[in-house]
């Protein structure tokens, strides 16, 4: 007998605007021991899924039709009573956002407690010492102290961690990790995936992976399920649907997932694949960074988040800056856009030294259009109260003073620019796509014609297909506008996708840099080997395939 089974599942949302099938007629079974990935992209239906499976849905969704079975136990009309005591105990759950998941206000290790308790797992006496066995089995650092911990005061990685501590504080049968490694740097990511892995392993559970990483899922999952449209469209073994996948969109889900070997233009469709365009670049620096260096005041003393780094981005050049978290990336980003003041150092641009005017007053200079940002939470960088219209108004009115009709009319050539259709000028962030807020994002940075374009992040949290739109969107850009590119990433691939030259960061500090194909493919350093081996590697697509795509 199979651990879950699902059969004909239905689950559907009343909204203002009627009814929204969200999942239509899904049936899968789950094998003792098993770890079934789930792949697909935004609004597939993965976590509605999982929703349904835990009783978890919101007040206006609900399972309209077909079966759920656990162990023989019908989850579908199951009394709530039941659903809680088999909620953490038989089956749990990774959630998403890990800080969402945790009480803000409530230290991590009583948390546990919590869950420990409500299953009997154990009793006032044994709680404490129970949930740092649990801290300890995650492979955290020093447990006694992060039971003590507000979840603030951690790490997104450690914060994951302590999720999963939680997930499997009463020793599940079955696991679902609704994309457990969002928002993390890659080896944290390997570490985290590595360690649920492990454990899988180790307390023959089963589980279920939901990601839109296919690359991630290749890897630790024994069989992929591809969901569209809240529905199957195809599943098997990972190999094989990499290496030959049979419906339309497994095929662009494989094409668009970036890869070595891979060219930018080869991520879209091939009926969208035109000749990549020329991307020169010129010798002459546009931003030369000497001896830049941030200190701030900690309560334990000085921390120094970035300690004397130089390097340079030519006219027309896109520079790669990778690490992990806390390597001072974002605060080299945050320095270079003014919006901090460094500790020390300079930043030569076209050779004035920006450094000398503080970040206070530097919206004021007029060097403040030469250097924008696409910052990494699109959502988060908008006024939910202002249209995609405004947003992009907003730096042109301030900077260059444009009004009326010269403002509209370029407002909308900006969006035929990055392919926005213009009726969605007047619509709010809620309204938009991950995707098309991107392309806002995009929009508004290059309204005042910068010469330089910081990049955070900018498709962290997209899908891949959109992902690749909007890379081959900024090569485009880069080509037609001539601007120099610093892309923040995690993501090597893309990295390798898109950037001419890489710097590789480290605990403030730049440890390797150099032509991003030297970079990739013969590391000199060890720490870069690291990330490249932590970069999960999807298997190589079929000849047939590869052929197709050029």
């Amino acid at each position: 007998m199979s651990l879950l089974s699902i059969n004909d599942l239905q689950v559907s949302f009343k909204t203002r605007r009627g009814t929204v099938n969200a999942v239509r007629g899904l049936s899968l079974e789950i094998e003792k021991g098993e770890t079934l990935g789930i792949v697909g992209e935004s609004g597939s239906g993965k976590s509605v899924t999982s929703y349904a499976l835990m009783r978890l849905l919101e007040s206006n969704g609900r399972i309209s039709g077909g079966a759920l079975s656990y162990g023989g136990i019908d989850l579908r009309h199951a009394k709530e009573s039941v659903m809680r005591d088999l909620r953490g105990r038989e089956i749990s759950m990774i959630f998403q956002n890990p800080r969402a998941a945790l009480n803000p206000i409530r230290k991590v290790g009583h948390q546990i407690e919590d869950v420990l308790r409500r299953h009997a797992k154990a009793t006032r006496s044994t709680a404490r010492a129970e949930a740092i066995k649990a801290l300890e089995a995650v492979k955290i650092r020093d447990p006694e102290a992060r039971y003590n911990a507000y979840p603030f005061e951690l790490s997104g990685g450690m914060c994951q961690r302590i999720v999963i501590a939680l997930a499997l504080a009463c020793d599940p049968k079955l696991l679902i990790a609704d994309e457990p490694t969002t928002g993390l740097d890659i080896t944290t990511q390997k570490a985290v995936m590595d360690l649920i892995a492990d454990l899988i392993a180790e307390r023959g559970m089963s589980a279920m992976v939901i990601t839109h990483d296919l690359g991630l899922a290749a890897q630790y999952c024994n069989r992929i399920v591809v969901m569209k449209d809240g529905e199957i469209v195809e599943q098997g073994d990972p190999k094989r649907l990499f290496t030959a996948p049979e419906h339309p969109y497994t095929r662009k889900l494989v094409d668009a997932t970036p890869r070595s070997g891979a060219s930018v233009r080869s991520l879209l469709p091939a009926e969208q694949r035109t000749p990549a365009p020329e991307l020169p670049v010129s010798e002459t620096p546009l931003l030369e960074v000497r001896d830049l260096t941030k200190t701030y005041q900690g309560k334990s003393g000085p921390v120094h988040a970035v300690k004397g780094i130089s390097f340079k981005v030519m006219k027309g050049q896109s520079v790669g800056l990778v690490g992990e978290s806390g390597c001072g990336k974002s605060t080299t980003s945050s320095i270079l856009v003014r919006l901090t003041d460094p500790t020390s150092g300079e930043i030569l641009f076209n050779g004035e030294d920006l450094a000398k005017t503080p970040a206070g007053t530097f919206a004021r200079d007029p060097r403040r259009a030469a250097i924008q940002m696409v910052f990494q939470d699109a959502t988060d960088s908008f006024n939910p109260r202002h249209t995609a219209r405004h947003s992009i108004a907003e730096p042109l009115k301030r900077l260059t003073g444009l009004k009326g009709k010269a403002l509209k009319d370029r407002v909308e050539e900006l969006a035929d620019l990055v392919g926005l259709p213009r009726p969605l000028l007047d619509r709010f962030p809620h309204q938009l796509s991950g995707g098309q807020k991107a392309r806002v994002g995009i929009a508004r940075a290059i309204a005042v014609e910068p010469q330089f374009l910081i990049l955070d992040e900018p498709t962290a949290a997209l899908d891949v297909s959109i992902q690749a739109i909007v890379l081959n969107l900024l090569v485009d850009l880069r080509a037609k506008l001539g601007i120099s590119f610093l892309f923040v990433s995690h993501d090597l691939h893309v990295v390798r996708l898109l950037c001419d030259h890489v710097i590789v960061m480290r605990d403030g500090e730049i440890l390797e840099e150099g032509p991003a194909a030297a970079v990739m493919d013969a590391p000199a350093h060890a720490y870069t080997r690291e990330l490249l081996a932590a970069a999960p590697e999807p298997p190589a697509l079929a000849e047939t395939l590869s052929s197709a795509a050029e």
